[in-house]
């Protein structure tokens, strides 16, 4: 089974993305659906409570993200190259303005350096692509004491809180 890092934490991964053609929701799997595949099982959703989560490219648009969909247990974002930062811009929309409580998970294209800011953003879980020590991967995650920006673990700026 993969392994991921979730609140520094090393465990096994229990969800699974979800292939493009499916043609109806398994009933039992922990499944990982586009948002796409969302609005096309809609109907299905509330009889899989718990057992269904998103996953959304780093470019895409949720204004028009159902609130039905915010529910979910889990929302991956998915990096397509790790210098691509709308993925970061995503994860405070939906951790702010969004208020989603549930896991926010970093997938595809993200390195180890990253991790400090993907969580200063909101992301609680990191999948990687690579062979990498999870362990010393989570280490990177205190890699600073404090920062200067706001974050969505501390709204307020340094300097306000001197």
């Amino acid at each position: 089974m993969a392994q991921l890092l979730k609140n520094a934490t090393v465990i096994d991964d229990d969800w699974t993305f979800a292939c493009d053609d499916l043609a109806s929701l398994p009933s039992a799997d922990k499944l990982l659906i586009s948002l796409s595949q969302g609005q096309q099982f809609a109907d299905q959703l509330d009889l899989q409570a718990g057992n269904i989560g998103f996953w959304l490219e780093a470019d895409s648009e949720i204004d028009s993200f159902p609130e039905s969909f915010l529910k979910a247990p889990i929302i991956a974002i998915k990096f397509s190259k790790f210098v691509d930062g709308r993925g970061f811009s995503l994860a405070r929309l939906l951790r702010e303005r969004y208020q989603f409580n549930g896991e926010l998970r970093a997938t595809g294209d993200i390195i180890r350096d990253q991790l400090y800011l993907l969580k200063h953003c909101g992301f609680n879980a990191f999948q990687f692509n690579d062979d990498i020590d999870l362990a010393q991967a989570a280490k990177s995650l205190n890699d600073f004491s404090d920062s200067y920006q706001t974050s969505t673990e501390q709204p307020i700026p340094l300097f306000r809180r001197r």
